[in-house]
């Protein structure tokens, strides 16, 4: 920025008007003089800001070049994604630093980093408007809700971002990763069944529907790694099936509650607002389910996705949409129904449901931890 001393400027014109023709004195020669030496500083600093980019560029450890899928052991690579992959055996800091690094999982990485952000300042957003309870057993299992959107992100963040170190480190991080789906399924169904389900869902399902769905949320862990650890690429249709198959009934139970009373509401031509936030939500989850069973468009386009576009950065996108809306139904069920809440429920049912979420979450962790030993004694047989 050019500064000019304006003090000095009114002491050599007092009158505060510069004739033109006036002859040049010697404070309009200084004054030019102070002129000329700020644009050349301008133009040198100029000159710096242009070499930025290169000055960060060398500062900044340098990454090894992505390679295409010849280059990788056949674990790593995907169906119809040819280049983009980050080579195998580094140093953990480079598979960190290729957060900012442009390969094929980079977008799978930043689609949930971010979603996990909003949930958490959607949600400080609306504890501080409402001067939430924490305390209260009303909101425990919003929280718990919340801690496993956040948890289910951050464990695919890091599997995205780190699976390529080493095989059992693509083992391992994958196998975290079903650890936070379980954990979310349950959250979601503690929130469903605590804050969103109707008077006649709940009549009939209240006594078995937690257990059921703590059951399917293991089971879609366990069935999963079991999958990842047993078949090897080109992985046959049984392992899709495996890992689909218990998500499926996982999610049928857990959005049974949502789904019951969004047709009631829709029905009875529906003005509620939550109900339309639920009714995203299933419709988002269905096309991200699509897209996590079918690699679309990459298989109509082989090469042309490898670093975006691909089915599974969609699937990543429309989950993450899913699990806003989601939420935002969640806080206004939360506002809007605390009277048959508290119809319903005692403190004391409530911190046995929460309770059961921290089992849970040790189960499937159990689980993952087992089938992780099991691969590790493979993979050293394998190189031994």
């Amino acid at each position: 920025m050019l500064r000019l001393d304006l003090a000095a400027v009114l002491e050599c014109h007092p009158d505060k008007q510069i004739q033109a023709a006036t002859p040049v004195l010697p404070c309009q020669a200084a004054m030019t003089t102070a002129i000329l030496e700020h644009l050349s500083t301008l133009s040198v600093s100029g000159q710096q800001l242009r070499r930025l980019p290169k000055i960060l560029e060398n500062g900044l450890p340098k990454m090894p070049c992505t390679v295409p899928e010849t280059d990788v052991p056949q674990l790593f690579r995907e169906p119809y994604i040819h280049t983009g992959y980050r080579p195998t055996g580094h140093r953990w800091r480079y598979y960190f630093l290729s957060l900012f690094q442009k390969h094929n999982e980079v977008v799978n990485v930043w689609t949930h980093l971010l979603a996990a952000l909003a949930v958490l300042l959607r949600f400080w957003a609306f504890a501080e408007a409402e001067a939430l309870p924490w305390a209260s057993a009303s909101t425990l299992p919003l929280l718990i809700y919340v801690l496993s959107s956040i948890t289910y992100l951050l464990f695919s963040v890091l599997a995205h971002l780190l699976q390529s170190q080493s095989e059992l480190s693509h083992y391992t991080f994958y196998f975290v990763d079903y650890v936070g789906v379980s954990i979310y399924q349950y959250g979601s169904a503690l929130v469903h069944f605590f804050y969103t389900s109707d008077q006649g869902w709940y009549e009939h399902f209240w006594l078995f529907f937690l257990p059921a769905a703590a059951f399917c949320g293991w089971l879609s862990c366990a069935g999963c790694c079991y999958a990842k650890y047993r078949y090897q690429k080109p992985y046959p249709i049984m392992k899709k099936i495996c890992q689909v198959v218990p998500s499926g009934l996982a999610f049928i139970l857990d959005i049974s509650p949502v789904a019951h009373r969004v047709a009631l509401c829709h029905l009875a031509g529906c003005q509620e607002q939550a109900a339309w936030y639920h009714t995203l939500q299933i419709l988002f989850f269905l096309v991200s389910a699509y897209f996590f069973s079918c690699p679309v468009p990459e298989k109509y386009f082989p090469g042309s996705c490898d670093i975006v576009g691909h089915g599974h950065q969609l699937f990543h996108v429309f989950l993450s949409i899913c699990t806003l809306s989601q939420l935002e139904a969640i806080l206004l069920d939360y506002q809007g129904r605390q009277e048959i809440f508290l119809q319903r429920h005692s403190p004391l049912s409530v911190y046995v449901a929460c309770l059961s979420f921290f089992l849970l979450t040790a189960c499937s962790t159990t689980t993952a931890a087992l089938l992780r030993r099991k691969v590790k004694a493979r993979l050293m047989k394998k190189e031994s």
